[in-house]
């Protein structure tokens, strides 16, 4: 929380759907908003199935709490380090409202009313209000969603200032205290306009074949589908549609791509993920509404609309931000490797984790780019310990560095088989490594603690954290996280460093997806480069171990001097102590 880079770097995930007569984008935000409304009530009565460990102690209950995080936490800016304010369950329980952001402007949505939940097609048409005003008045729009963007301790000072009015302060408020945002995009290609404006009914009886005539999500490519869920491809289009202080931001454009953007400190990829999959598995199961003005339309009040009162200290700050975001827009550099040779079963085949095989291949890749190892994050699930978020795999290891000088070598130098025993104990590492911090043996948290333990308590810094060799080490020039799904979704982030690389993956079965981000002020780094060394290490490794599978199967003799006792392994006898908060 006390970095102090833009909050629209953080992570988002996407999912494009293909628009057709039967239902338009406004149709299908009304199914989404039904569908969290349907989690809602899950979350409310804490209902979601726990989680459990599926290897490494099959069956162990996981922590749940950052599922129940995700509607009820807003990140407020500050001048040294950010706050993140999470309200109890039961606060949403009898009120809930979403904010609707379309053309730049802000609109209250009620999702309750008299105890019960807006019905999709009240939620439907409460859309088409938003939609029409916000059309109507979009030449007027004061773009204040762009301030978000600005350097935190920026948006701190500005946003303190536009607190100070009445009118502005209630509009906050609305923001901050809303389950979600739900962006309505710009398309940045053409669609077909009247979409929204014919009735649902009607375009149920539209010929099929008429689908095939709207521009959609499926002809833009992924590059371009995640450029606008993370910055909203500049202030031209949707830079200004977003309020990155938001936890979960719903985004739906025009052309049918459709994603989220979340603030990243509130909780990791999985429980988004279940989120997401939860709400299209809903919408799928209810994709024949035919959505049609509903009689109690007349009784509902119109979505509040946001205002604001915009002095000029106001207004020259939101032209800062949006400059800010095309400079971010500009200089993010983005590939999608979509790599079809092989998937997640493969690496099993000849014993070897998944997770660890990706990994090697993100080292060999950066080695063969930049000729040596750095300093790599790999985020580590501690849900197996209450409140646990991540801790840090380090795959850049000897042995990987060993393995990455034998595959770049003359043969002569090394055999095939040189390298597979090299890869071996690499894997054997990276494997043992993974194994260890997910169970606690960590070292980055550890030492983290230990920094925020002097902190707190006003002693001088341990002289360990200034030494150059500490920061060398945190300074994180590949950043990677697996996020694994059952569809056919990814998610990405910026670079963390400025000279480094993002690299997220999502291994399928038969097909892995792979979104590298770097930086295009930093002339050494490109992502397109990084992507096609990417593909050419995995094919490497396969033609590498199916030349000598048995040989890959063995457990390499060398020891991976990451050994933990066993006694402080497995304990079964441990009992943790009761944290309350």
């Amino acid at each position: 929380m006390s970095l102090r880079a833009r909050a629209e770097r953080e992570r988002n995930c996407r999912r494009p759907f293909k628009p057709t007569p039967r239902l338009s984008s406004t149709g299908f935000a009304a199914q989404l908003l039904s569908g969290i409304l349907d989690y809602k009530t899950i979350l409310d009565t804490r209902s979601l199935p726990i989680d459990r460990v599926s290897h490494n102690r099959k069956g162990q209950p996981l922590c749940m709490e950052q599922y129940y995080r995700l509607f009820t936490s807003y990140r407020y800016p500050g001048i040294k380090r950010d706050d993140t304010v999470t309200k109890d369950m039961s606060e949403l329980a009898e009120s809930a409202h979403a904010i609707v952001v379309c053309n730049d402007q802000f609109y209250k949505l009620d999702l309750l009313r008299e105890g019960r939940r807006l019905e999709g097609e009240e939620i439907y048409n409460q859309l088409r209000r938003i939609t029409n005003d916000a059309t109507t008045n979009r030449e007027a729009a004061i773009r204040v969603g762009s301030l978000t963007a600005l350097p935190r301790p920026r948006w701190a000072q500005v946003r303190e200032h536009m607190a100070s009015d009445p009118v502005n302060k209630k509009s906050l408020e609305a923001i901050e205290s809303s389950m979600f945002l739900l962006c309505l995009d710009t398309s940045p290609v053409p669609v077909i306009e009247s979409v929204d404006e014919t009735d649902e009914a009607a375009m149920l009886a539209a010929d099929n074949d008429a689908e095939e005539d709207i521009l959609c999500a499926y002809h833009r490519d992924d590059k371009l589908l995640a450029q606008q869920m993370l910055h909203g491809m500049g202030s031209k289009l949707n830079g200004a549609n977003r309020w990155y202080d938001k936890t979960m931001q719903f985004i739906i454009s025009r052309d049918g791509n459709c994603g989220l953007n979340y603030e990243h400190s509130v909780a990791e990829g999985i429980a988004v993920i279940r989120l997401i999959e939860y709400i299209l598995q809903y919408m799928d199961e209810v994709k024949r509404w035919r959505l049609i003005r509903h009689p109690s339309i007349c009784e509902l009040p119109k979505p509040q609309k946001l205002t604001w009162n915009a002095d000029q200290t106001i207004t020259e700050a939101i032209t800062e931000a949006l400059l800010e975001i095309d400079r971010i827009a500009t200089n993010l550099d983005m590939h999608v490797l979509r790599f079809r040779k092989f998937g997640r079963e493969f690496p099993k085949t000849v014993n070897m984790s998944p997770d660890s095989f990706i990994q090697l291949a993100l080292q060999l890749t950066h080695f063969k780019l930049h000729g040596y190892l750095v300093a790599t994050y790999e985020s580590a699930s501690t849900r197996r310990f209450r409140l646990g978020r991540v801790d840090n795999i380090r795959a850049s290891s000897i042995p990987a560095l060993k393995w990455c000088r034998a595959m770049t070598a003359d043969r002569e130098q090394y055999s095939t088989d040189d390298c597979i025993r090299l890869l071996r104990a690499a894997m054997d590492w990276q494997t043992e490594v993974m194994l260890e911090t997910i169970l606690g043996h960590g070292v980055d948290n550890h030492l983290l603690g230990l920094r925020e333990i002097a902190l707190q308590l006003g002693r001088p810094k341990p002289k360990i954290f200034e030494d150059p060799t500490y920061a060398k080490s945190n300074w994180f020039r590949l950043g990677t996280s697996q996020v694994p799904t059952t569809m056919d979704t990814f998610m990405c982030y910026g670079a963390v460093v400025p000279d480094g690389y993002g690299a997220a993956y999502n291994p399928h079965a038969n097909y892995i997806v792979t979104v590298v981000t770097c930086w295009k002020d930093d002339k050494e780094t490109s992502a397109e480069k990084f992507s096609a060394l990417l593909e050419a290490s995995l094919l490497e490794m396969h033609d590498l171990v199916t030349s000598n599978p048995d040989l890959a199967r063995q457990k390499s003799p060398e020891p991976t001097q990451w050994t933990i006792p066993e006694e402080l392994a497995v304990n079964k006898d441990y009992n943790p102590p009761n944290i309350t908060h």
